[in-house]
C-alpha cells in the first residue's frame, strides 16, 4: 500500500429497489486526508451512497474498496470505518465517557489504552470535564461533538457523516462545522460527508460530488461548482442563478446569441466554446446576481455589455447587500445583488430600470428542458 493509494474508490456502484434505481453507476475516488461532501437533494442517492460504504446496505452492481482492499461483501464491523450520524445515536444509559470507550471495549483494548484514548478523544472535542454525564444532560452540540469523538477514538481509516448537524439550529451549525473541520485536520482523517446543505459543503469541503437522481452530476471544488457548472442543474443549485431560457445562434469568432421571442443577448466567444451547441439548440444563459447591475443613467454602461428593460419587483434589505428581484418584459424573473455601499439610489417596486451585464460573465449551458424555452 503506497501513500499515493486513494483512500477510497467506488467503480459504478449501484442500488436498486425493486424497479426503483435509488444509485446508478457512482465512480468516485477519495484522497487520503481529504474532506468530501455529497451534496444533492433528498432522494438524489447520497445517503444511500454513504450506507453502502458503510456496509450497512449491500450494493446492487458495481465495487468498494478502502485502502486497497475490496470491502464489498465485507460486514460493517470489519471495514474499519467511524460513522456519525444525525439523531447521534448515543447510549442512553451510558455516559459520555463510556459511550466514547465502546468502540475500543468491543475491539477489546486494554483497560489503561481505552482510558488514555478517551481521554485524548474528549480533549479533541473540547468535553474532557463532562466524561460522566449522560446523553440526556448534554445538549444537542455536546451530544453530537461525543458522537463525534466516538466516531474517531479508534482511529478508524474513514470518516463517513450522514447529515450530522441536521438536527441542530443555525448558529450552533456553524459553530460545530468549524470544530469538524478542526478536529478532522488534526487527526488527518479522509472524510465523506452527507448533507443537502450547499453552504454547509462549500465552507466545510476539498472537493463537492452533486448528486442528482443517483448520479453525480459534477464533481469539484467550490470554485469549480460555481464559477463552473458543467450542468444547469449544477448552476440552479449551487448558489443563487439568474437563467435566461432561449435558442443559441452561432455568431463566427464573436461567439453567438441567445435568443427568445424578441429578445436577443450576446454570448461571449469562450462560453459558446464551452458550450459545444449547435446552431438552434435549446440553451440557458447563466448570470449570478452578484454579476449584474442596474444602471444609474448612461454613464456606467460598460461598451458592449448586455442591456435589458425591467421593472423592480421587491427590494430585499440582506445587511451589506440589497437584493433586487426584478421582471424582464416578457415575464422572465431576475435578481441582482449590490453592495449597500454602493448606495445614493432608492428603488421601489414599479420602477422602470435597466438591467446590464458583461458578456463574459455570461455562462451558456444546454437545457434539456426543450418545453420551457
Amino acid at each position: 500500500m503506497t501513500s499515493e493509494q486513494p483512500a477510497l474508490v467506488l467503480r459504478d456502484l449501484r442500488k436498486t429497489f425493486g424497479s426503483a434505481v435509488a444509485v446508478d453507476g457512482i465512480d468516485l475516488e477519495v484522497r487520503r486526508g481529504e474532506f468530501v461532501t455529497l451534496l444533492g437533494p433528498s432522494g438524489s442517492g447520497k445517503t444511500t451512497t454513504l450506507r453502502m460504504i458503510a456496509g450497512f446496505m449491500s450494493p446492487s452492481g458495481g465495487s468498494i474498496e478502502i485502502d486497497g482492499q475490496d470491502m464489498t461483501r465485507v460486514p460493517p464491523y470489519r471495514r474499519d470505518v467511524g460513522m456519525v450520524f444525525q439523531n447521534y445515536a448515543l447510549f442512553p444509559h451510558m455516559t459520555a465517557a463510556q459511550n466514547v470507550a465502546f468502540p475500543l471495549r468491543m475491539r477489546r483494548q486494554s483497560r489503561p489504552d481505552v482510558e488514555r484514548r478517551v481521554s485524548e478523544a474528549l480533549d479533541l472535542v473540547k468535553l474532557r470535564d463532562l466524561g460522566g454525564r449522560y446523553p440526556r444532560q448534554l445538549s444537542g452540540g455536546q451530544q453530537q461533538r461525543i458522537a463525534l469523538a466516538r466516531a474517531v477514538v479508534f482511529q478508524p481509516r474513514l470518516l463517513l457523516m450522514d447529515e450530522p448537524l441536521g438536527a441542530l439550529d443555525r448558529k450552533l451549525r456553524e459553530s460545530l462545522q468549524l470544530e469538524i473541520i478542526r478536529v478532522s485536520r488534526e487527526l488527518g482523517a479522509t472524510v465523506l460527508y452527507v448533507t443537502h446543505d450547499q453552504e454547509e459543503a462549500l465552507v466545510m469541503s476539498d472537493r463537492i460530488a452533486i448528486f442528482s437522481e443517483g448520479r453525480i452530476e459534477q464533481l469539484g471544488n467550490g470554485e469549480d461548482l460555481y464559477d463552473r457548472p458543467a450542468s444547469l442543474f449544477v448552476a440552479d443549485f449551487i448558489g443563487e442563478s439568474n437563467i435566461l431560457r432561449g435558442r443559441y445562434e452561432a455568431d463566427g469568432a464573436d461567439g453567438g446569441w441567445m435568443t427568445r421571442g424578441p429578445w436577443r443577448w450576446r454570448v461571449g466567444r469562450v462560453a459558446a466554446e464551452q458550450a459545444a451547441l449547435e446552431a438552434g439548440a435549446a440553451a440557458a444563459l447563466v448570470i449570478r446576481p452578484e454579476r449584474t447591475r442596474i444602471l444609474d443613467g448612461g454613464s456606467d454602461l460598460v461598451p458592449g455589455s448586455n442591456v435589458v428593460d425591467a421593472t423592480v419587483g421587491e427590494v430585499l434589505n440582506l445587511g451589506p447587500d440589497t437584493k433586487y428581484e426584478l421582471t424582464l418584459e416578457g415575464g422572465q424573473r431576475v435578481s441582482v445583488r449590490e453592495p449597500r455601499e454602493r448606495g445614493g439610489r432608492e428603488l421601489h417596486r414599479g420602477d422602470q430600470v435597466r438591467l446590464t451585464w458583461a458578456v463574459e460573465d455570461g455562462l451558456l449551458l444546454a437545457d434539456r428542458d426543450v418545453t420551457s424555452t
